[in-house]
């Protein structure tokens, strides 16, 4: 549910109320009583990210992250001399 910010036109009180969205908005100011409050257009909280999460990737089973490392190429052992001929590093 949001936070909605409130302003009344007719004595400038401004206050906040956590509404649901399918609520009608206010209309009576708490301050003066008056039928004159209004919603502000206002920028919001900022979205706060805490922790892992943000990748679907995160959220792998287990059994698929260990599948996905079985197929995952062995790394090369042994470093190029650069002898060959067919190794695209010795260029002469």
């Amino acid at each position: 549910m949001p936070t909605y910010v409130y302003e009344c036109s007719a004595c400038g009180y401004s206050f906040e109320k956590f509404q649901s969205m399918t609520e009608k908005p206010l209309r009576k100011c708490p301050e003066c009583g008056k039928n004159k409050a209004q919603r502000v257009i206002s920028g919001g909280a900022g979205v706060l990210f805490k922790g892992s999460g943000f990748y679907q990737t995160d959220y792998r089973s287990k059994s698929y992250k260990e599948s996905a490392k079985k197929e995952k190429p062995a790394a090369a052992t042994s470093a190029c001399s650069g002898d060959c001929k067919s190794c695209p590093s010795t260029t002469k």
